[in-house]
């Protein structure tokens, strides 16, 4: 896919390779802007980037000043976009790429927290990316942290159990909803 850039940030404008054909759909320019322009400042943040497809989020919130960030995809084609796009960037130091399937990845992930959780399942799978979100994503997110949930925009997930929704947006045919774990 051609014209997918680094919004801003440290790599501001810098290029970034997709997979060719229709199983990683990036998400848009425009929605990325807007997400993190909602998020805010995010220097420090350690970000979990689940169904990664070509890095993109991650690595937006890797160039906007998080301290670390783990990619989670289990696509070769994907893969090999996503440590292509951290090397040319130079970002492979504060980056882990676990070649995996998402329900597969929990335990790698067992005894890490994340402040911030990007996931942008396969829309065709994102009824069993809830199933997975509700059982264990959010044991992974800090207690302030933040879990943004990418989705069509014409079906926004209802409440996930263990979450408070924080904010929901669509832009064209994408939404986004941003949840925090609920108090107990």
């Amino acid at each position: 896919m051609s014209g997918l850039k680094v919004i801003a940030g440290s790599e501001r404008g810098r290029p970034l390779r997709a997979p060719r054909g229709l199983t990683t759909r990036p998400t848009s320019g425009r929605a990325r802007q807007a997400l993190f322009n909602m998020l805010g400042d995010l220097a420090g943040l350690s970000v979990l980037d689940l169904y990664a497809g070509s890095g993109a989020l991650g690595i937006e919130a890797l160039s906007r000043g998080a301290r670390s960030a783990v990619f989670v995809e289990s696509e070769r084609a994907a893969l090999g976009c996503i440590r292509h796009n951290l090397s040319e960037l130079g970002l492979e130091e504060r980056a882990r790429v676990l070649p995996v399937r998402v329900e597969v990845a929990r335990k790698s992930l067992q005894e890490e927290r994340f402040d911030l959780i990007l996931c942008d399942p396969p829309w065709a799978e994102i009824a069993a990316a809830w199933v997975q979100i509700e059982r264990w994503v959010f044991l992974c997110l800090e207690p302030d942290g933040r879990l943004v949930l990418e989705h069509p925009a014409a079906s926004p997930p209802g409440e996930l159990q263990g979450s408070t929704l924080l904010a929901q947006r669509s832009w064209g045919d994408t939404g986004m909803s941003i949840f925090s774990r609920a108090r107990l």
